[in-house]
Parts: C-alpha cells; structure tokens; sequence
C-alpha cells in the first residue's frame, strides 16, 4: 500500500505487512540478520527494535494524518449510518408492534377460544359417560324390576293382593331377564355398556338381592319339575295325570323347565336331566333287588319299573319336540357349535347311546347282574324260590322291559325292544343258572 501523495513516498513496505502470508517470527529475524554480523557472539537487539518502533511511528503519524483530514467526511458518513439504522429499527420497531399485536388478537381469538372449546370438550365427555352410565344402570333397573315381577308369577305370589296361579312359561320369560341382565353385566370392557356398573351401588345391590336369588331360585324350581316329571299311569303317583288336559300341562310345564336351564346354562339341563336318569335307575335297581328277594312283591315292582321306563320315553319324546332356543349372549361361533335340531341329541351325546329307553336297560341290567348273583349266592328261601319259579320270574321281567319301552297310555307292548328285553332276562336268569 503506496502513502497519500500529499505526504509522498513512504519507506514503509505495507504490501509486505498486508501479504496474507506475512509472518512476524520471519520479519523479525530479517531484520536481527540484516542489523548484526552473524560471526558476533553478543548479538544487537536495540537497532532492530528500533527500526520497528520508526516504523509504527511512522504508521501512527500516517494514521493520525489522514483521521485529521478526514475527520469531517468520517463523521458525515457514520452520522448518515446512525441516522439510517435509526430510520431500519423505527420501521422494525413498528413491524414488531404490528406483530406483537396480531399475536396478542391471535391468542385472544383463537387460542383462548381454543382453551375454553377444550374444556367444553372434556365436561361434555364426562356429561356423556354419565348419561351412558345413567342408562345402563336404568335399563339394568328396569330388567330388575321385570324379574322380579316375573319371579312373583312364577311362585303364584305378586303382593298383597290374592295368591295367583303359578305360570311356568313366566320361568322362561325371567330366564330371559336373566340373560339380559347377565349380558349386560358382562359388557364390562372398555367402551362397553356395561363397563362401570360394577363401581355402581345400586347395581351390587340389584345383583345381590334380586338377580342372584332370582337365578337360584329358578333354578331350583325347574330342577324340581324335571325331577318330579310323570307321565305314566301304571303306577300310583301323585304327580301322574289323570286326563288329557292334565298330561298337557305336565308337558308343557316340564316343557318351560327345560327351556329355563338351557337359557340359564345348558350344563344345568344336561346334569338335571342324567340326574333324573340316574334316580330313575338307582330306584328301579332297589326295588327290582328287593323284589327278587321277596317274589310276591315282583309283580308290582316291575310295574313301578315299566312306569319309571314309560316316564323315560315320555321324556324323549317330548325333548325331541324342543328345538334349542337362540341364546343372544353366545357368539356366533359358539352358537354354530352348540345348535342342535333338538334337545336331545346332546343328551344320547353325552350318554353315549341311540335313546333314553335303551340307555335305562341296559344299565339296569348291568347293575342287576351281580346283585342276583349274590343273592343266589347266599342261598336261603329266595334262592329256592327264584329257581324254582324262573320261568315266570322271566316272563315278568321280559313283559316288564316291552311294556316300559311304549309310551304312556299305550295298551300293547312296544316292538323293536327284544334285544333290550333279552339283555335283561338274561341278567336274572343267567345269574340263577351260572
């Protein structure tokens, strides 16, 4: 860099102290070389130094000359920057304004609108949970109410009024209730009906003191009616009917029982009816033991025997007529695995046999065998006795088998049950002669 003209040629080298590359350590030493011999052992630091300090001398005066000529334009020119900034940050400063308000519009707008539409939201969510807690707990009232109703037709009861007549197809409509209410309680996941009525009092309440007595209760007295159901008239039973509308009824009501323990559990059904199986088979197997002991009392033994078998028949015939009822709280899937054409065919599955009458046979024989065996084995006055009137102990039992396998109010014996029969004499008779 050359010097102002006005002040001539300057002795100072600017390109060099300007060249990107310049380096104080090297101009340094230049300058220690170019002022000393190197064969001197004390070296001269003070020309060196003072050749710097001319040079910055001279830098400071070239400085202070132009700064003083200079001084005007300078202070014209940083006047014109200040009075230009000032001008950008007033019109920066009023933008800001501008902005600061339309974010403060903005928050006031939108934002607060925002806040109090959220929290309108969330009181309106709650409002609606409890509305849909408030129906459920209202439906599941009302189903109360209907089941209590129900079971009051059931027992013949209803209030202080007069006693009514006990209406068993009210069984099957409480079943329903039952369902209904069970379902309802069920649907206890998230989003569901059902989902916060176990928190509810009143629900615990309706469940302890009328659902729960409600369902035991029905199930007792539909376990009851099969227990006790009769249709024969061979014998003398309080619970066999007498007439045709009699037998009807008996059906009809046994009928509303089976429907009721299917609704409330098929297992129910199929472990009331095998007891009633079992009971008829453990009674028959007494009586028959007794009466071979005791031959005079054979023949109405065996009558008892044929009627229990009659009842038997009655029974399949009537769950043959029963289709199984669409229970709304199965899945699909499981309805499709559980659908049978009657009520029936899961009971001869659980039997594993063709029919009822079959399956009562053939188990009494079974247990009839080594009960007559040991009697014979005894010996005594009933051994004598059997042996010696085998003959018609046989046509006894074979005439006991045909009778018991027609159905009630038939007056000739059944065809088709010979092997029945012959499996039966066979378990007396083979014993005796063994």
């Amino acid at each position: 860099m050359a010097a102002d003209s006005s002040e001539g040629p300057s002795y100072i080298d600017y390109e060099a102290f300007l060249d990107p590359e310049f380096s104080p350590t090297a101009f340094a030493n230049s300058l220690v070389i170019a002022t000393n011999n190197p064969s001197d052992t004390p070296i001269d630091l003070s020309t060196p130094l003072s050749r710097v300090l001319f040079d910055i001398q001279e830098i400071d005066t070239h400085i202070h000359t132009l700064t003083t000529k200079s001084a005007i334009p300078l202070l014209t020119h940083t006047k014109e920057q200040a009075d230009a900034g000032q001008r950008i940050v007033s019109e920066v400063e009023a933008q800001v304004a501008s902005l600061t308000d339309g974010y403060e519009r903005l928050h006031k707008e939108v934002i607060q609108r925002h806040e109090e539409a959220d929290q309108v939201r969330v009181a309106v969510e709650r409002l609606w949970e409890t509305v849909k807690i408030g129906r459920a707990v209202g439906r599941c009232l009302t189903m109360g109410r209907q089941l209590e109703t129900q079971m009051a037709e059931v027992g013949g009861g209803g209030g202080a009024g007069p006693a009514k007549k006990e209406d068993h197809r009210a069984m099957i409509r409480a079943s329903n209730s039952l369902l209904g209410i069970r379902q309802l309680l069920s649907a206890s996941g998230s989003g569901e009906e059902g989902e916060h009525l176990s928190k509810v009092d009143l629900v615990t309440y309706l469940q302890n003191s009328v659902v729960g007595p409600g369902e035991s209760s029905l199930r007792n007295r539909a376990q009851q009616i099969i227990r006790e159901f009769s249709m024969s008239s061979l014998a003398s039973s309080s619970n066999a009917p007498t007439t045709y509308a009699q037998s009807e009824e008996t059906k009809s009501r046994t009928t509303s029982a089976v429907l009721t323990l299917q609704f409330l559990n098929p297992q129910l059904l199929l472990a009331a009816l095998q007891a009633y199986l079992r009971t008829s088979l453990t009674s028959s197997l007494a009586s028959i033991t007794r009466a071979l002991d005791n031959l005079p009392t054979l023949d109405r033994t065996l009558l008892e025997v044929a009627a229990r078998c009659q009842n038997i028949v009655a029974l399949e015939h009537l769950l043959d007529t029963i289709k199984p009822p669409q229970i709304a709280s199965l899945d699909p899937q499981d309805a499709v695995k559980e659908q049978s054409q009657n009520l029936l065919e899961p009971l001869l599955a659980a039997l594993d046999t063709s029919s009822l009458p079959s399956f009562f046979w053939r188990s009494l024989a079974e247990g009839l065998a080594p009960r007559v065996t040991s009697l014979m084995a005894r010996g005594g006055v009933s051994a004598r006795a059997l042996r010696s009137q085998k003959d018609r102990v046989r046509d006894s039992v074979r005439d006991c088998v045909l009778r018991g396998s027609q159905g009630p109010g038939s007056s000739e014996g059944a065809s088709g049950w010979e092997r029945e029969a012959a499996v039966m004499v066979g378990s007396v008779i083979g014993s005796m002669v063994r």
